[in-house]
């Protein structure tokens, strides 16, 4: 029987086990286990100020905006797309909350969380 310390998610756990082929072998000291380093926090697009009377379109989940469907400053329509977010290596349309002019928070290439703040509509 072998012992090994294992380390899982920064947790570390004391293990034994039996060899199968049926050789024995000296006991071997293991070494201490290391916590993993934290993962790095993934970046998140600034929230630009509310325009007076605006209406927030925010993001349903977390990703990355790979294109801004129509140009600031443009007009665009309820149910409209206006922002494609992938998340999960998946394209999704984010469309328009409401009818009027909108104002971009984002650009393309960034990424955000789940409520982070798309555009304002008014």
């Amino acid at each position: 029987m072998r012992k090994f310390n294992v380390s899982v998610n920064g947790k570390s756990y004391s293990v034994e086990v039996d060899e199968i082929n049926g050789a024995s072998s000296a006991p071997v000291a293991a070494a201490p286990a290391a916590a993993a380093p934290a993962p790095a926090a993934a970046p998140v697009a600034p929230k630009a100020a509310a325009p007076t009377g605006g209406k927030e379109v925010t993001s349903p989940m977390p990703g990355t905006i790979r294109k801004l469907a129509v140009a600031d400053g443009a007009t665009v329509k309820a149910g409209q797309s206006i922002v494609v977010l992938e998340a999960m290596k998946m394209e999704n349309d984010i469309v328009s909350t409401a009818d009027g002019v909108i104002t971009y928070a984002v650009k393309a290439g960034d990424n955000v969380e789940t409520g982070a703040v798309l555009a304002y509509i008014k």
